[in-house]
C-alpha cells in the first residue's frame, strides 16, 4: 500500500454529504534526487487544489459536535432529531410491519412494495396534492425532475438562488434555454418571460412550455418567495396551458403552512403549482424526499 502525502484528504460536499478521498503518495528516486516533479500527475494536481483551498481558507474538513453547544447551521429545524417521542414511533414502527430491511433492488425491478405506495398517497393527500413520487433525497427530486420532464424545445427559467440540485437538473436537461432572473424579483419574472414571447418561436407559438424554479424559503439569504404574486405573473403571461411553476418546499417543510404543509399550502395555492419538492432530512429529521406530480407525471418519472 503506498503511504499517504501529509496533506492527501480531499474533502467535497454534495447535498450535506462529505466524501473523502485519500491520495496517495509515491516516493520516487527522483524525488531523492531533489526532482520536485511529480510523475503521478493526478495526485500532484489534487494536492496543488487542496493547498490552494487551504491558501484561501476554502478547505473544508469534517468536525465533531461539541456537548452543550448551540446549533445555528443545522437544518434540525423542529429538533425532532433529539426526540424521544419520534425514535420511539420510529422503532414501533419497525417492528410492526413484515418489511426487509433492504428493498433487494430498484422500485422498477422488484424493490417496489404496497408499503411505499401507501406511503406516497399518504403525504401526497396530507398536502393537497393528486400523487407523488418518493425519491432517495430531495436533490435526486430536483435534479430527476428538471433532467427528465422539460423537453426539447422547452425553456426553464429560475431565480438566480435556486439549490445547487436544480442547477445540476438544468445541466443535464434536454430544454432548449435556461434563463436565470433577479431573486425574488417579481418584476424581471415578468420581463424576462415577456422576452421569451419576443425570442422564442415556440413559446409564442405554444408549441413549447416554460417551467419556473422557485423555493418558498431560499436556504442561504432565508428569505420567502413571494409565491402568489409570481403564480399571478406566469398566468397572466404565459397562461396555464404553458407555464409551469416548479416550487422547492425543502426549507419550509415543517415550518409554514397548516401543520407544516409549506407555503403553496399556506396560500392556498394547490391547484396553481406544477410540481412541489418537499425533503424529509430537515424539519422532519429522516431521509429521502417527495415530489407531488400528477398521476400521469409520476408514471412518466419512473
Amino acid at each position: 500500500m503506498l503511504p499517504l502525502h501529509p496533506r492527501s484528504q480531499l474533502h467535497t460536499i454534495t447535498d450535506g454529504h462529505v466524501i473523502t478521498v485519500q491520495i496517495p503518495y509515491c516516493h520516487t528516486p527522483s524525488e531523492d534526487m531533489g526532482d520536485e516533479t511529480s510523475p503521478m500527475l493526478l495526485q500532484s494536481k489534487l494536492r496543488d487544489l487542496l493547498d490552494r483551498r487551504r491558501t484561501n481558507s476554502t478547505l473544508r474538513n469534517l468536525t465533531l459536535p461539541v456537548l452543550d453547544q448551540t446549533d445555528f447551521s443545522s437544518n434540525d429545524f423542529l429538533s425532532l432529531s433529539t426526540s424521544p417521542e419520534l425514535k420511539s414511533s420510529y422503532l414501533q414502527e419497525l417492528q410492526r410491519t413484515s418489511l426487509p430491511l433492504g428493498s433487494g433492488g430498484s422500485r422498477l425491478l422488484d424493490g417496489n412494495s404496497i408499503y411505499a405506495e401507501q406511503l406516497e398517497q399518504e403525504i401526497a393527500c396530507f398536502h393537497g396534492a393528486e400523487s407523488g413520487l418518493l425519491f432517495n433525497s430531495g436533490f435526486d427530486a430536483n435534479a430527476g425532475f428538471f433532467a427528465s420532464v422539460p423537453q426539447p424545445g422547452d425553456v426553464i427559467v429560475y431565480d438566480e438562488l435556486v439549490h445547487a440540485s436544480v442547477h445540476d437538473g438544468m445541466r443535464l436537461s434536454r430544454a432548449a434555454k435556461v434563463v436565470a432572473f433577479e431573486h425574488n424579483s417579481v418584476s424581471a419574472l415578468k420581463q424576462v418571460l415577456l422576452g421569451l414571447l419576443t425570442e422564442q418561436d415556440g413559446v409564442r407559438e405554444g408549441r413549447c412550455n416554460v417551467f419556473v424554479a422557485l423555493e418558498s424559503i431560499y436556504s442561504m439569504d432565508g428569505d420567502v418567495c413571494p409565491l402568489k404574486q409570481m403564480v399571478e405573473v406566469v398566468e397572466e403571461v404565459l397562461g396555464h396551458e404553458r407555464g409551469y411553476i416548479v416550487m422547492d418546499e425543502a426549507h419550509s417543510t415543517g415550518v409554514l403552512g397548516p401543520e407544516g404543509r409549506g407555503l403553496v399550502c399556506e396560500l392556498g395555492l394547490e391547484k396553481r403549482i406544477f410540481a412541489r419538492l418537499h425533503t424529509f432530512g430537515k424539519a422532519l429529521a429522516a431521509n429521502g424526499g417527495k415530489l407531488f406530480l400528477s398521476t400521469s407525471e409520476a408514471q412518466y418519472k419512473c
